[in-house]
C-alpha cells in the first residue's frame, strides 16, 4: 500500500475529486499509481492519458473492473464514450454504456501532467534516500552498476529499463514501497528545462554524472549546452545531498564546488583529484576486465594529501586497494564500477560488499549486450548512439578474436555537424581493424564515404609485399594491422531492409561463420529488427 490517499491525489494534481460510490472514500488509501490498464491493481490508481495511438480513456471502465479505487481523467464520462468506442475492439468490450461503470475519478486539465504532480507530492512523503543518475553515455549501465553494488546492503528499487523521461520517472518514484531504503533513478532528457522538472519531482540525495558527450545537439547545440541541461539536476538536490562526477570528463572535472557542494570524483586514475580509481585494468575480451579500486577511506584524508601529491597509479598514501572483476566488457564498464564504488562508499558499504556487487551485475539488453549463437558472437548495443558511444563499442567489437563485423546506422540528433560526426565514425572504424563495416540509413552515406577513403589511406601508405624484419605485416603506429585494414569490406546499405535482404541471399559472404557482430545505431533507427534476424540465423541464440 502507497502512503498516499484518493484526497491527497486530488489536492496534488488540482483536480476535482468525484466520489461515486465502489466502497472508497476520500481518505482510503491506495495501493499503486499506474497508466497502463493491464498494470492496474485492486485498490489502484489508473491514470488516462492520451498517446499518439491510443487514448487511455478508453480503458477507464476496464480499469475499474479489475478493482481501481480511482481513475485520473481529462475527459467527463460523457466525453469519453466517444474515446472508448474507438479503443472497443483494443479492450475486448462492446462499446456503448460501459462509462456508467466508473468508480471515482478525478478530472484534470491535463493527465501527463497530472502523473508528474502525483509523484512530486508522494516523493515529499517518502524517507528514502534517492540517487539520480544523468549524463550523455552510460545512464543505464551505470543504473545497473550502482543499483547492483547497493543491493549488496540495501533494499533497493531502480528505474527499470530506460524509463528515464517526464513519464518514466514519475512512473519510478511511484513504485517506491516503505520496505525500499534506496532508489536509484535514471533521468534522461534531450532540452533545456527538462531536468529541472525532473529534479523538482526526484529531489536526489545523491546526483552522479557520467559523462558530458555528444547528444541532442538539435537542442542543446554543443557540450556545453549539455553541460547546462544535465546541470539542472542540482536544482531540487537535498540541501546535504552528495556529487559524484566523472573524473576523466574534461567538462566535469572543472567543477570544483557545485551549489556549495564539493563533488566526489570517480574514474580510471587520470587525475589525483578522484576519490576512486580504477587502476591496473586487464582486460578479459568480451568476458570483461580485472582491476584495481584505488579508493580514499574518507574526504578528509583527500584534503589532507594535497594536490602535489602522487597519483594514484604511483600509489596515493591512504588508498585503499581492492581487487574486482567487472563481468561487463569495455573500459567504460570499468569506469561503470568506480562509479558504483564511489557512491557505495557514500552509503558505507564494505569492500567485500562492493567487489561481490560489481562482480554479479548483469548486461542489460541493447546496451553492450554479449549474445553467443551457434554461429556467431552479437554484441547487442542498439538501443542509441552518439559519437563516443559508438567509439566506444567499436573499441569492444576490437578486442574479439574472431572476424569482426560492424553494422551501424545513423545516430540521430547530432545537430547542423552531422554529417562530420558521421564521418569521423567511419574512419574511426577502419583504424579500429573492424574488417566488415556495414553503414545503414541516409546519414551513414557519410559514415561509408568516410570509410572508404581511410581505406584507401592505409591501402596507398604500404608498399605492395612490404613487411617487418619478422616478415609480418607492417603494423600503423596505433597498432592497428594495415593488411587488416586495407582488405576490410565497407558496404552501404539505404534501410535496414535493405541489409537484411543482402543477409538473407548472401549470409556466408556477408556474416562469415564464426563472426563476432556489433550492431550499433539509434533507438529509432529499428535495430532491434536486426538484432532479432541474426539471432534467428540457423536456432535459437544462448544468452549470456
Amino acid at each position: 500500500m502507497m502512503d498516499l490517499t484518493i484526497r491527497e491525489i486530488a489536492q496534488a494534481c488540482g483536480g476535482k475529486l468525484v466520489v461515486q460510490g465502489g466502497g472508497a472514500d476520500g481518505d482510503t488509501y491506495v495501493s499503486s499509481v499506474v497508466i497502463d490498464s493491464r498494470a492496474v491493481e485492486p485498490g489502484g490508481v489508473f491514470i488516462a492519458t492520451v498517446g499518439e495511438r491510443v487514448d487511455g480513456h478508453s480503458f477507464i471502465a476496464a480499469a475499474f473492473a479489475k478493482g481501481a479505487a480511482l481513475a485520473v481523467t481529462q475527459k467527463r464520462p460523457e466525453e469519453a464514450r466517444e474515446a472508448e468506442s474507438d479503443g472497443a475492439a483494443m479492450a475486448g468490450q462492446q462499446p456503448g454504456s460501459s462509462v456508467e461503470k466508473w468508480g471515482n475519478y478525478v478530472l484534470v486539465e491535463d493527465t501527463l501532467q497530472a502523473l508528474k504532480d502525483i509523484a512530486e507530492a508522494y516523493r515529499k512523503k517518502l524517507s528514502v534516500k534517492i540517487i539520480g543518475i544523468t549524463g550523455s553515455v552510460g545512464k543505464t549501465s551505470t543504473k545497473e552498476f550502482i543499483a547492483g553494488v547497493l543491493a549488496e546492503k540495501y533494499r533497493v528499487l531502480k528505474t527499470e529499463g530506460n524509463l528515464n523521461n517526464e513519464i518514466g520517472v514519475p512512473l519510478t518514484l511511484l513504485r517506491i514501497r516503505g520496505e525500499h531504503e534506496l532508489a536509484v533513478v535514471e533521468m534522461g532528457i534531450s532540452d533545456f528545462g527538462e531536468m529541472h522538472r525532473l529534479s523538482k519531482m526526484a529531489r536526489p540525495d545523491v546526483c552522479v554524472m557520467t559523462n558530458i558527450g555528444q547528444s541532442h545537439l538539435n537542442n542543446l547545440k554543443d557540450r556545453d549546452g549539455i553541460l547546462r541541461a544535465k546541470s539542472e539536476i542540482f536544482d531540487y538536490m537535498s540541501v546535504d545531498g552528495e556529487i559524484c562526477l566523472n573524473g576523466e570528463d574534461d567538462k566535469l572535472n572543472a567543477l570544483t564546488e557545485i551549489k556549495g557542494h564539493k563533488p566526489h570524483f570517480f574514474g580510471l586514475g587520470g587525475s589525483p583529484s578522484q576519490e576512486v580509481a580504477a587502476v591496473d585494468i586487464v582486460s578479459r575480451g568480451l568476458w570483461g576486465s580485472d582491476a584495481t579500486l584505488l579508493m580514499a577511506p574518507t574526504r578528509s584524508d583527500r584534503d589532507c594529501a594535497g594536490t602535489n601529491a602522487a597519483s594514484p597509479q604511483a600509489g596515493w598514501p591512504g588508498y585503499r586497494r581492492l581487487a574486482v572483476h567487472v563481468p561487463q566488457p569495455g573500459r567504460h564498464m570499468v569506469l561503470n564500477a568506480a562509479a558504483a564504488a564511489c557512491v557505495a562508499g557514500l552509503f558505507g558499504l564494505s569492500d567485500d560488499q562492493i567487489a561481490a556487487g560489481i562482480g554479479k551485475v548483469a548486461s542489460v539488453s541493447g546496451r553492450t549486450h554479449i549474445i553467443s549463437h551457434p554461429r556467431h558472437t552479437i554484441i547487442d548495443d542498439c538501443y542509441n548512439a552518439n559519437p563516443a558511444s559508438v567509439r566506444a563499442a567499436l573499441d569492444l567489437l576490437a578486442l574479439a578474436d574472431t572476424r569482426k563485423v560492424a553494422i551501424l546506422g545513423d545516430m540521430l540528433n547530432l545537430g547542423e555537424n552531422s554529417h562530420g560526426y558521421h564521418a569521423g565514425i567511419g574512419s574511426y572504424a577502419v583504424e579500429a581493424g573492424i574488417d566488415c563495416i556495414y553503414c545503414v540509413g541516409e546519414e551513414s552515406r557519410y559514415m561509408y564515404q568516410a570509410a572508404l577513403d581511410a581505406k584507401k589511406t592505409c591501402t596507398s601508405s604500404i608498399a605492395p609485399g612490404a613487411t617487418d624484419r619478422e616478415g609480418h605485416p607492417p603494423v600503423r603506429p596505433g597498432g592497428t594491422d594495415h593488411a587488416l585494414q586495407s582488405s576490410c569490406r565497407i558496404l552501404h546499405y539505404p534501410d535496414r531492409g535493405a541489409l537484411l535482404e543482402a543477409i538473407a541471399a548472401d549470409a556466408a559472404h556477408l556474416i562469415p561463420e564464426g563472426s563476432t557482430i556489433l550492431v550499433k545505431a539509434s533507438h529509432d533507427c529499428g535495430f532491434a529488427e536486426i538484432l532479432a534476424f541474426l539471432q534467428d540465423m540457423d536456432g535459437l541464440a544462448v544468452k549470456h
